[in-house]
């Protein structure tokens, strides 16, 4: 339970960080990653990626693990479309 005063303290909270940002002159309206422009974000993530193939941390995918990978995918997409059919052929009989 939150009480009418903690509703308005996040409320203000909120105002406060927003007014915070536009001051800085920030064009991506938010704070952290999401807030960067993408180009930003990809330089950030693409020296992430670097990192952690150079400390040996990434995974890198056999062909092996990649086939099995996409198998399970498409197994997966192919049931979804066959509940989907079968959802819809029946039609909605509760309300009879």
């Amino acid at each position: 339970m939150t009480s009418q005063h903690d509703q308005t303290g996040r409320q203000n909270q909120h105002d406060q960080a927003g007014a915070t940002g536009q001051q800085g002159g920030h064009t991506g309206g938010g704070r952290g990653f999401a807030g960067m422009d993408r180009e930003r974000q990809r330089e950030i993530a693409s020296q992430g990626g670097r990192a952690a193939h150079a400390s040996g941390n990434a995974h890198q995918f056999t062909s092996e693990e990649a086939r099995a990978a996409g198998s399970k995918r498409h197994a997966n997409a192919a049931m979804r479309a066959a509940q989907a059919a079968n959802t819809n052929k029946g039609g909605d009989s509760s309300l009879s």
